[in-house]
């Protein structure tokens, strides 16, 4: 079929009663389809089982160091679980510190942490008029709503094909001091899948910031999650990039195994500059006395070394990649040419990134809701969940079975021609 715009009015009345005859074959079906959120199946949760198995109460949970595992201590984390993560996260030991499961708590910390006594002796944030973030539009939802949880005022960059917009980026860091940071997922970013250039990594760790506070939140949280073993994207290591540019402080790099091993029960990390880890460990001792060291055992017993990690992402990656193929395959054959749509085809993360026609995303998600498919919320990858141009859906491949994805997609794909159809035969009323 030729585009839609290219359709007559007559075409596209015709079209649209054999779309919404389609659509309601689809609601007399009674399905009950969830592509809400970026979830690991079941099947993925059960390629970590065998870490249950790797302690036992027979087990000696003693570190090479002599440290107990069963005890208090060890602030910021044993060594051997320091050495797995930062050779994930492509870091030196030295420069992490190990958490409990939660890369989002951990960032929700630095946060919260700035804002009550500020960054490296700077004036706390909650004692400024005006905190103001960047954030890369379309982004991750709960970095927003964290950020809007503080009462931080965020500003949209639009997200190119090789990374933020960068032209913008440095404008606003050098010419605003209330702006004090700015969220990156620069790896297989949510939702686009889009990774960072090497001139945009290097153009952030060379960044002129007129706040001395300023500091890149870098969630990498996609590190290892490639979908093939050929054509990888690859990062340059932002804290070393900051080194050499000379802002060794300016970064701060988060991440976790909570898509390697259990969500619910990963082991979650920050690696920062020496001075930035004083500070922040200034915080720490006082919020606790260490996180879970058993389970940090357990993750460095599992996987044996970043080989073993490795080898398990491509384990994820063997089931993942046949879902986002089918994502792909169906909106090419579906609405491909149509001119009503368009599309990322990511190699690596979990998201797959969609465009309606403007106006449009809001009304789809609705329609796909009503048959039964559950999607995440128009609007969600923007600031205050409000996308400007309502264009932005965010797809989440990896949760359902791959028979009920293909009917999910389906179903989207049916329920993006008729809302685009709807649209428009109205522009066409109007005129």
């Amino acid at each position: 079929m030729k585009p839609y715009a290219e359709l007559t009015k007559e075409e596209l009345t015709e079209l649209r009663k054999e779309l919404k005859a389609e659509y309601k074959e689809y609601q007399g079906r009674e399905l009950r389809l969830d592509m809400s959120r970026g979830k690991p199946s079941i099947e993925q949760l059960d390629l970590s089982m065998g870490m249950m198995d790797v302690l036992d109460s027979d087990s000696d949970l003693t570190c090479d160091d002599g440290t107990d595992c069963r005890n208090y201590g060890v602030l910021d984390g044993i060594a051997e679980a320091k050495e797995l993560l930062a050779d994930m996260m492509e870091v030196r030991p030295e420069q992490i510190i190990i958490y409990g499961n939660s890369s989002l708590n951990v960032m929700f910390d630095t946060m919260s942490r700035s804002m009550t006594h500020g960054v490296m002796g700077s004036t706390p944030w909650c004692k400024l008029d005006k905190v103001k973030f960047l954030c890369p539009v379309p982004g991750y939802d709960r970095h927003f709503a964290m950020t809007e949880y503080f009462g931080i005022e965020m500003i949209n960059v639009p997200m190119n094909e090789d990374g933020p917009d960068m032209d913008m980026v440095e404008e606003l860091v050098a010419s605003d001091d209330s702006i004090k940071g700015i969220w990156c997922v620069p790896k297989y970013s949510n939702p686009t899948g889009v990774s960072y250039s090497d001139d945009v990594v290097r153009r952030f760790a060379r960044l002129e910031p007129a706040a001395a506070d300023f500091r890149i939140y870098w969630d990498n949280a996609y590190t290892v999650h490639h979908l093939y073993d050929r054509g990888q994207d690859h990062l340059i290591e932002i804290l070393a990039e900051c080194k050499r540019a000379g802002n060794p402080d300016l970064a701060i790099k988060f991440a976790s195994t909570s898509k390697i091993s259990f969500p619910g029960s990963g082991i979650a990390a920050l690696a920062a500059s020496e001075n930035n880890l004083v500070d922040i460990k200034k915080q720490l001792k006082f919020q606790t006395i260490g996180h879970d060291k058993v389970n940090q055992l357990r993750h460095v017993r599992y996987f044996k070394g970043i080989h073993g990690l490795v080898e398990h992402m491509r384990k994820h990656a063997d089931i993942l990649r046949p879902k986002f193929e089918a994502v792909v395959e169906i909106l090419d054959r579906e609405l491909g040419g149509l001119g009503i749509g368009s599309w990322t085809n990511p190699r690596g993360g979990y998201f797959i990134s969609f465009d309606s026609l403007e106006g449009c995303a809001k009304d789809i998600v609705a329609r796909c809701k009503k048959a039964g498919l559950v999607m995440t919320g128009a609007g969600a990858t923007y600031p205050y969940g409000k996308d400007p141009h309502d264009t932005n859906i965010r797809i989440a491949p990896s949760y359902p079975p791959l028979e009920d994805l293909r009917e999910a997609m389906e179903l989207f794909a049916l329920c993006v021609k008729l809302v685009s159809v709807d649209k428009l035969l109205k522009e066409m009323e109007q005129q």
